[in-house]
């Protein structure tokens, strides 16, 4: 008995369903003109670049360091009693000086440095497309996000008729009968 109960139940919901749907109709709508809607949209890209930057070489300090002992060791050669002190200091400053100038500057390295800005680039897009189409001979215009091609689907709903009102032949109130 539950099982004749279940069936009767699931068909009267069958019922139902089926009867509160509106009949639709799936027609075909034959596509005049399709025109695109541009827009132009703002692209942030990354641009980077290469530059080659020389910078100078830096020097060991080993012309300076030997010319200083050097120039320490002619200066105290030199200098007698206590003049000898004074020629040593001025023979280690000239010596680092002399020293320095003979190591001449240090070798110029070249690196590759990469620049990188964010700028913004402007692309035209397709944004959507005003298509005009024909259906029961007369034009629709509608906006589509794609190009429907020759045809367009269309989905047609039936509408009811206005209802004519009931009083259907009888003169509004206030009107004089005509012969």
């Amino acid at each position: 008995m539950t099982s004749v109960n279940t069936s009767r139940l699931v068909a009267i919901a069958a019922f139902v369903t089926l009867s509160s749907l509106q009949a639709q109709a799936d027609e075909i709508g034959k596509v005049i003109s399709s025109t695109p809607i541009i827009q132009q949209v703002a692209v942030p890209r990354q641009v980077c670049s290469n530059e080659q930057v020389v910078t100078p070489g830096q020097k060991s300090g080993a012309g300076a360091a030997m010319g200083a002992i050097a120039g320490g060791a002619v200066g105290n050669s030199m200098g007698q009693g206590s003049g000898r002190a004074a020629a040593t200091m001025l023979g280690i400053f000239g010596g680092a000086i002399l020293g320095d100038k003979i190591e001449g500057p240090g070798q110029a390295e070249v690196r590759n440095v990469q620049n990188c800005t964010q700028q913004m680039f402007y692309e035209n897009r397709t944004m959507a497309y005003n298509v005009v189409y024909e259906f029961a001979g007369k034009q629709y215009t509608v906006q589509m996000p794609t190009d429907p091609g020759p045809t367009v689907r269309l989905q047609v709903t039936p509408v009811a008729p206005p209802p004519v009102p009931m009083s259907a032949g009888v003169p509004p109130p206030g009107s004089a009968p005509r012969y």
